[in-house]
């Protein structure tokens, strides 16, 4: 999905659990949503708009709506797991939730199934609104919100839903952060011997 001169940490990522979750995570380790062309990518890779709707109404403001909605997301779901409250997020979130989100229909693809479409363009704010309901819908679910887990990868912020059996996820991504806490339990190890 990103561009071919990406690099791997430029990788829009869909494994937090929750959209909500997954736009929280477009800041690490670098800016993912640095255009309004990866917001696009984004929008389309989350499944907010489904593949080939027309996204030629994205500019610059979508950017800046994005992530001011990802800045209150974020500042509410760790305000949440610290226990600080964040009233002035919630509060944002809840605005954005108001405006209704885009309206579905099903049309025929090629090979005659049915599969989803909208029945416009998206427009900003009910994209913006289908996020917000969601962070909101996770935070006021007793069971999902006892599964939110941090990270334990070094230096990792991402917060994401732990649905693994026995709830003993530890990493964002096992190919990500649990691979760099493997190679590096291993080049501790191999200190060790060789000292």
């Amino acid at each position: 999905m990103a561009s071919g001169t990406a690099t791997a940490s430029y990788e829009l990522r869909f494994d937090s659990g929750r959209i909500c979750l997954d736009l929280t995570a477009t800041t690490h380790p670098e800016e993912r949503l640095g255009t309004e062309a990866r917001l696009g990518a984004w929008l389309l890779g989350s499944g907010l708009a489904p593949a080939g709707t027309a996204l030629a109404a994205v500019d610059a403001s979508w950017l800046l709506a994005f992530r001011e909605l990802r800045g209150q997301i974020t500042r509410l779901v760790r305000g949440e797991l610290d226990g600080r409250p964040a009233d002035g997020a919630l509060a944002r979130v809840n605005a954005l939730a108001l405006a209704a989100p885009p309206a579905p229909c099903a049309v025929r693809a090629d090979d005659g199934s049915l599969c989803r479409a909208l029945h416009t363009p998206p427009r900003c704010a009910e994209l913006l609104s289908v996020v917000a309901r969601d962070a909101l819908d996770l935070l006021t679910d007793p069971e999902a919100r006892g599964s939110l887990r941090q990270c334990e990868g070094d230096s990792c912020p991402i917060v994401y839903l732990d649905t693994s059996r026995g709830r003993r996820r530890r990493w964002c991504s096992s190919e990500v952060c649990g691979n760099r806490e493997r190679v590096a339990r291993h080049r501790r190890r191999a200190a060790l011997a060789r000292a």
